[in-house]
Formats: C-alpha cells, structure tokens, sequence
C-alpha cells in the first residue's frame, strides 16, 4: 500500500488510500461516528468488490471468446486446407504455445492467406464451371442468340486442384468437340453455298431454314452446333447432291437429244454455239460440275423447249431425214456390193409416214438400227471384198498384158514404152498369182458361208459361181491355148517343106480362118471363148462406164467406184504370149 501510495503521490494521481484519508478527515469534521463509519466502510468494500467482480467476469468472458476465436481459427484453417487440398502452409508456427493473443496472431496471416487462395480458387472454379455449362449448351442446341446462363454454384467443400484439373480436362474435351462440330458445321454450310450457286437457288433462305444463325452475318462461335443442326445439314446437303445429280442427269439427256437433233438436221454451228453452255457438261461427272447456275431451273428449261421445237421442226422434215439414212443405208450396202430394192424400200418409208402409224422417233431407231446391222454386215464382208478387188484388178492387168502382148510395135523406142514394158513386168507377176487369190477367196467365202448359213453374192449374183464360171473358163483358154500352139508347129512345119515364095500358095482358108479367130483382138475388151458372156454375168448387171464405174441409180445415190468383172480370165505365162503373138504373124515366105 505505501509504495502505492508513494507512486500515486509521485504521479499526482487519485488512489483509494488518498481519498479514504480525505473522508476521514470529512468524517472527523462533521463528527461522525464510528458506527457509522463502519457501516461507510463496509459499504464501500462491497461496492468495490462489485466492481471487480464484474472486472473478473468480463475478463473470463473475454478470455473465452479468444480461446473461441481461437478455436475456430484453427477450425476454418483446418476446413480450409482440407477444402483447397493443401497439407501445411507458409507461417503457421510449428508449436501452438504462448497466450491466447499470440496464438492467434500467429494463425491470423495464415488464415488470411488461405482465405484469399480459397476466393481465388472460387473464381477458377465458376469460370471453369461456367464455360462448361455455355458449352454444354451450345452442343444441346438450348442455347438462344444472345442468351448467357446463370452462374455456377461452386462447391467450395472440395477446391482441390485435382478437382480443378478434372473440370478443366472436361472443358477441353468439351472445346474439342465444340471445334469439330464447328468445323462439320462449316463444312456443310460451304456445302450448302456450292450447291445451292450451281443449283441456282437462294442460300440465304435455304441455310436460314436449317437454323437462323448459319447465316453469314452471325459470327462463327455463335453458330449453332446442336445435333439437330447437324442432322438437318447433313440431310440438306444430301437433298441438294441429289438434286443436282438428278439435274444433271436431264441436263446430259437433253444436250444428248440436241446433238441428235442437231445431226440430223445439219444445224449450223453458230446456231449450236448458243447452247454451249448446255453441251458443255455431256460428260462431266457430278463433282466436275461447280460453275454457278451451271444447273440452273431456268436453264433446263431453256433446253427443253429447245429439245421440243426441234422436235417439232423434225416431226415437218421426216421425210428428208428418213431419206438420208436410207441414203446413207444404201450407201453401206453399195459399199458392201449387197443388191437391195431401194425403190421399195423408199415407198416403203413413204407410206409409213403418211400413215402416222408409227413414231417418227421410232421408225428412225429402226433405221439406225438397220444401219448398224448393215455396218456389221458389211464388216464381216470387208476381207472377201478386199480379195475380190484384187483378183478384178489382177484380171484387168491380164486383160491389159494381152492387149500388150498383140501389139506388134511394143517394142519401138516411142514414148512411153519403157513405161509399158515396167507394167507389163509387173502384171506378168501379179497374174502369176491369180490362181492362189482364187483359192483363198473360195476357201474365204465357203467360211463365210458355213459361219452365217447363207449365200455370199456379189450385187446379188452368187460369188462361188462366179469363181467356178472362172475356173471353167480358165480351164477352156488353157485348152484353146494349147490348140493354138499345136496351129503354130503345123504352121512351121508346113513352111519349111514347102519353101513357096512370099506370094506362093497358101494354106486352106479353114485352118487360116480358125487361127485368126484364136489371135483376133477383142471387141470392146472382151475375151473370145464365152469371155464377153461372163463379163456380162460378172459386172452383176450394171451398167459400166469405160473406167470400169459403176452408173449411178435412179434416185442419183451414190454408186461403188469397185470395177466391173474382167472380161478375160484366162492367166498364161511369159512364153504362152509369146507364141500367141508369133501365131497372130502371116507366114514368112523361104
């Protein structure tokens, strides 16, 4: 107490023991007595008991609520760990010793730090969580223009970053999908704008029927993605290839009917220019064609009513177009050296026109269909005929070499023997080898005939009885040769036993007479021995000109520029001619 009081003192404060002094003295001024003095007294010490009693009370309530903060410091630190996955942090002390103030001073900045790492972690995590339910959504197809979803509620019991790392890895994957339905999306819609440029159709309303933001103003993230937009993008896009292949198809039919059309009316070429751009695809595949309007509505139509006024106009020039494939019929056939009626034929045509019995289309797919038979036909024929013109030509040479043969001044040095001679060489050879030509064209044609069961004619006269005629006659000009060789040694002989003059006495007329008709040069190049007779049968009753040309028919058609049958068939040798010159000479007088 008096150390108390001497500090009170030395400070100049107020202390219980100075003012219980002053009331003393205030006491002993008034008188007042020590009963009641006592009773003061008393009453002062329980007022100041009061007060510490409450002092107490609210130290022990304070120190309670320390120790609870303190308590629940270590709970939210310990939650808050556990929350963010973490085993020991930065500025915890390792002994949790000292006054309840120290204590928590010491948790305080560690709290602080774990608190401010758990709002951050929030934040990742409702970012995360957020843009997986936007994604989401997009995919679902919920999603509206412009529409934006609700924040997340974050669960904030587990902010590990394993747990982040999950929701993370499922936005990637989420993203990753998002990309390939974008870029499917995409793909379709570039598509859809191909297709819908070269079908000639509107792919703004189109793609808008799909979904309204595949449009090009809206942005490439805020196009839709949904499965159904997908399954619908597929299916356009399946709708349109198949609208165009189906286009195309009648686009290729209709340029087909207009070449054909086009052909058999002899069309100008300026006049087919104007459809260019119709013919242009005839044989291009679907993925070639890509030029806009390429296969427009309007240009298909454009080539139907084409197509029908071309019909129309055929339908009026039947008769011409009719006439020139008959025409073109009779050519094959007079190529071929196959006899047909074609004024038959022609009145034929006539008449089934007038009649409007059958379609002109039809009856020109008949025709058509009677040329290429015709063709077949005459392709099969083509290896005899080529036989047969060399074995003419080869008859022609040996009419010629008998010709030459007989002329007396072959020989002379006048212009152009040397040229007469060179041939003359040449058909000599050549004739040698008519009688193999005329084997192989035998064995050709019964080939023929065995192949196809009928008869190979020649404008209509049987080829093997052409051949045998030429055979029989070959063999009675080898005949008449030898008799004529025979007349010659008689000849000689008579000369040199008789030994007359130049104008002496001469052999009968008969004998003479018979061996000038042997040596008397053909008529008009026929051949003696029935040689004319065949030359009729084998220019197959045609008329022939002096070239060898066959005479035009009666509706002035072209006619073969094949020669006609020779008029001498009979191949002798170097020597045969020989002697058949020496023969045609008067006697020589001794």
């Amino acid at each position: 107490m008096a150390i108390t009081d001497i500090r009170s003192q030395l400070l100049g404060e107020t202390t219980c023991g100075s003012l219980l002094q002053q009331l003393q003295q205030i006491w002993d001024e008034v008188g007042e007595s020590d009963e009641e003095r006592d009773k003061m007294l008393f009453k002062i010490d329980q007022e100041c008991l009061d007060v510490y009693k409450r002092k107490v009370d609210q130290a022990s309530k304070s120190r309670a609520q320390l120790l609870q903060t303190l308590a629940d410091s270590k709970v939210e630190y310990a939650r808050l760990l556990s929350a963010l996955g973490e085993i020991t942090c930065v500025g915890i002390p390792e002994k949790s010793t000292g006054t309840i103030k120290e204590q928590l001073a010491a948790i305080a900045p560690a709290l602080e730090q774990l608190c401010k790492q758990k709002e951050d972690r929030v934040k990742e995590f409702a970012d995360v969580q957020l843009q997986i339910q936007t994604t989401c959504a997009e995919i679902g197809g919920t999603l509206r223009v412009g529409e934006k979803v609700g924040m997340p509620v974050v669960d904030e019991n587990d902010l590990s970053l394993r747990k982040l790392d999950e929701f993370q890895y499922h936005l990637q994957e989420l993203q990753k999908e998002k990309s390939d339905r974008l870029h499917k999306v995409l793909d379709f819609v570039s598509s859809v704008h191909d297709l819908c440029a070269v079908l000639g159709m509107d792919f703004f309303s189109t793609i808008t029927e799909v979904h309204p933001t595949l449009e090009d103003s809206i942005g490439v993230q805020s196009k839709s993605i949904s499965n159904d937009t997908l399954s619908n993008l597929a299916k356009t896009v399946a709708a349109l290839e198949e609208d165009k292949k189906q286009r195309l198809q009648k686009l290729q039919d209709l340029a087909t009917q207009l070449f054909d059309l086009w052909n058999l009316m002899d069309t100008s070429a300026e006049e087919r220019s104007l459809f260019d751009h119709v013919t242009c695809n005839i044989s291009a595949t679907v993925d070639e064609v890509t030029v806009p309007g390429a296969l427009a509505l309007d240009l298909i139509e454009q080539a139907e009513v084409e197509v029908e006024r071309l019909d129309q106009l055929k339908a009026s020039k039947m008769k011409e177009i009719a006439l020139k494939k008959q025409r073109e019929l009779e050519d094959i056939f007079a190529l071929a050296h196959i006899e047909i009626d074609s004024d038959a034929a022609q009145e034929k045509i006539m008449a089934l026109i007038d009649s409007a019995n059958i379609e002109p289309s039809e009856l020109l797919a008949d025709m058509d269909n009677q040329i290429s038979k015709a063709k077949e036909e005459a392709l099969s024929r083509k290896e005899i005929l080529d036989k047969v013109d060399k074995w003419m030509s080869a008859c022609e040479e040996e009419s010629w070499l008998e010709d030459y043969n007989r002329d007396e001044n072959r020989y002379n040095s006048s212009r152009g023997a040397h040229l007469n001679l060179k041939r003359a060489e040449k058909a000599r050879i050549l004739v040698n080898k008519i009688p193999a030509l005329v084997d192989t064209l035998v064995a050709k044609t019964r080939a023929w005939e065995d192949s196809r069961g009928m008869s190979f004619t020649y404008d209509g006269v049987p080829l093997l009885a052409m051949l045998d005629e030429y055979a029989l006659l070959r063999q009675e000009r080898d005949e008449e040769k030898r008799r004529l060789r025979d007349q010659k040694k008689f000849q000689e002989q008579y000369s040199t036993d008789h030994q007359e003059s130049a104008f002496g006495s001469r052999i009968s007329p008969g004998r003479i007479s018979g061996s000038k008709k042997a040596i008397t040069p053909r008529s008009n190049g026929g051949a003696s021995n029935g040689a004319p007779n065949l030359s009729r049968r084998l220019s197959l009753n045609q008329g022939v000109n002096s070239n060898g040309v066959r005479s035009g028919s009666k509706d002035g058609r072209r006619e073969s520029a094949r020669p006609s049958a020779p008029v001498n068939y009979v191949a002798i040798s170097k020597e045969d001619a020989a002697s058949l010159v020496s023969s045609s000479d008067p006697p020589v007088s001794p």
